[in-house]
């Protein structure tokens, strides 16, 4: 990990690569607006896919998927209502809520990711 990123920026750029190379196409990143925050926004066969990535160390027994809370889909929800406001006239088919949980190996490497579709 580049020593000027932080663990969630590091875990936010593999994330992105990983949905890249499963076909997704990134829409927008770290979309802000008061009362919260989606970390990406992709889209996969015309279906609009709000992203929450957890990433967590090498030494943190839980893994990163078991971080997200309710109150945190209920706010993704909330934020992706804004985010289809600001964004007419373009039609999808659809929308869903998915987390992507990276775990960092540390230097040594073996750092994991999971993509879990439809969460919220």
């Amino acid at each position: 990990m580049p020593a000027n990123h932080s663990l969630g920026q590091w875990g936010e750029d593999a994330a992105r690569q990983f949905l890249e190379i499963c076909g997704y196409r990134c829409l927008d990143r770290r979309f802000r607006r008061p009362g919260g925050e989606i970390d990406l926004v992709m889209v996969h066969r015309n279906m609009v896919v709000f992203v929450e990535v957890k990433t967590r160390g090498p030494r943190c027994p839980v893994p990163p998927e078991a971080w997200v809370t309710r109150w945190q889909l209920k706010r993704l929800r909330r934020m992706a209502r804004i985010w289809l406001s600001e964004h007419p006239g373009t039609t999808w088919s659809g929308f869903r809520f998915d987390v992507v949980a990276v775990q960092y190996g540390g230097t040594d490497g073996g750092s994991e990711i999971r993509h879990l579709v439809g969460v919220g």
